[in-house]
């Protein structure tokens, strides 16, 4: 079961207006198209996706009475890697005490905490793991292209975490469906960089290491199977709109979010949306919400966790929620 979540943005914040000053762009332009209003960004030299990690994780521990010694295992999903090696999960778990415990990172681009989430979880369900620590990380601003407007004022910088652990009651992750298609791979990428194209001073020109994004594609295919795999979710386990307590979307798009809510069935209400204030932080959106709720949410509490991302990868999971929050 989730027995807490906690979650870490950076100070700086990069509001739509700031962002005229770049491109050509304004904050109504923003706005109707994403919902977004502002994001924040990670500033500093020797600034990786670890630092966010580790002030997440540090404020989990806090949270749960976990000793750093406990923690068996800590899950890092993330895009953007402190470096290609050592895994990202493992300096955070030098940098929060977590000794006893083994990692290793998880790229599924934007569904990579979906998938951590279900690891996780299964880590835990062969009995031998007692605390699972998942993090979803990403400084998506070290890899945006800051002249291109169409994909830079998407994208944010933060984190967030959930600890797992085994419990005898009917709570946590009671069903998941997780896809991916490798069609995807032209519409979403970052060109250069890994083995295929290594980073030379002809990559760096031509401006190979930040995101390429195909929108009007990805949006058609994001729309389509998340929602198709949240709806899947909840007629597999027979879940009426008012048995749901909250639709937790990947905040990528307010139209997608949308999309996916009718699809389901629920009202404005029932959806965790905080896209406005962070922008699209890949693998730390989903986190970041049930952070931003957590006070709201209740034990036994319905929660149906979409996403979509770059590959394409997708997938819905069906969270019964562990705790009263205090």
């Amino acid at each position: 079961m989730v027995s807490g979540v906690h979650g870490y943005v950076p100070d700086f914040v990069m509001d739509n207006k700031e962002w005229a000053k770049y491109v050509d762009t304004n904050d109504e332009w923003i706005v109707s198209r994403t919902g977004i209003k502002e994001r924040r960004f990670l500033k500093g030299e020797d600034q990786g996706s670890s630092v966010m990690g580790i002030e997440a994780v540090k404020g989990l521990l806090e949270k749960t009475n976990t000793a750093p010694e406990e923690v068996d295992l800590v899950l890092c999903c993330t895009v953007t890697p402190d470096m290609f090696f050592p895994a990202t999960a493992n300096i955070i778990a030098n940098g929060v005490g977590a000794k006893n415990a083994f990692g290793f990172d998880l790229n599924a681009a934007c569904s990579g905490f979906l998938y951590g989430l279900v690891t996780g979880s299964q880590f835990i369900e062969t009995g031998k793991y007692k605390k699972v620590v998942v993090v979803g990380a990403d400084k998506m601003s070290s890899i945006i292209d800051y002249n291109n407007r169409s994909t830079c004022v998407l994208f944010g910088d933060g984190a967030a975490a959930v600890m797992l652990e085994p419990t005898e009651e009917a709570v946590g992750v009671i069903d998941s469906e997780l896809q991916a298609d490798g069609v995807g791979e032209p519409y979403l990428h970052m060109k250069a960089g890994g083995s295929r194209r290594p980073s030379t001073h002809e990559t760096i020109d031509a401006n190979e290491h930040t995101i390429h994004q195909e929108g009007s594609t990805v949006f058609k295919f994001a729309v389509t199977k998340m929602a198709d795999v949240s709806a899947e979710i909840v007629e597999r386990n027979q879940l009426a709109p008012e048995e749901i307590s909250y639709l937790v979307p990947h905040q990528a798009n307010l139209r997608i979010i949308d999309a996916t809510r009718r699809r389901v069935g629920l009202p404005v209400e029932k959806v965790m949306m905080n896209i406005d204030r962070y922008g699209n932080t890949t693998n730390a959106t989903i986190p970041l919400c049930l952070w931003d709720y957590e006070k709201k949410l209740k034990k036994g509490d319905n929660l149906i966790l979409a996403a979509f991302g770059g590959g394409f990868t997708w997938g819905s999971v069906y969270l019964k929620w562990g705790y009263d929050s205090k």
